[in-house]
């Protein structure tokens, strides 16, 4: 039986920052202490370097999920969510998005999140913390994951 996967999305799958180029500095201002609240931001995301590749490579040895928190006050955030899962992992990603604010009601063996918010920190299994310590890139955390499969 392959081990569980979670991966979240905002600066783990997705470059976060990637959207602010398409934004107008009106919009930046509105918005400058909720930049996530902007409606459809997160359909102006794109990949961060290595992250599909990564997916692609993890959803064949691993039960891979993408378990990522949307922004209650953004209701375009979860459908823009849905849509980019759907661009960028395709088939990989069928039906294997959840959104939840609560992380750690998921059951799995690993969680990769680059935050400790939205229960990653009461996470029952192995948090990888994506961007920090021996996890700084996606080759970083492929090399330690192959060597958990199985």
């Amino acid at each position: 039986m392959k081990k569980i996967l979670y991966l979240d999305m905002d600066n783990v799958l997705v470059d976060f920052p990637s959207a602010f180029e398409h934004l107008d500095d009106d919009l930046k201002e509105k918005y400058k202490d909720n930049m996530d609240d902007i409606p459809n931001i997160f359909s102006k995301m794109k990949p961060l370097v290595g992250a599909i590749e990564a997916y692609e490579v993890l959803s064949k040895q691993f039960d891979t999920y993408i378990l990522s928190t949307a922004p209650w006050n953004n209701p375009t955030a979860w459908s823009d969510k849905l849509l980019w899962v759907q661009k960028y992992l395709g088939e990989y990603a069928y039906k294997r998005l959840i959104i939840s604010h609560n992380k750690h009601l998921n059951r799995g063996d690993f969680l990769i999140d680059d935050r400790l918010k939205n229960g990653v920190d009461k996470f029952q299994g192995e948090h990888i913390y994506f961007g920090q310590g021996e996890f700084q890139t996606w080759d970083d955390v492929l090399e330690y994951l192959t060597s958990k499969q199985g």
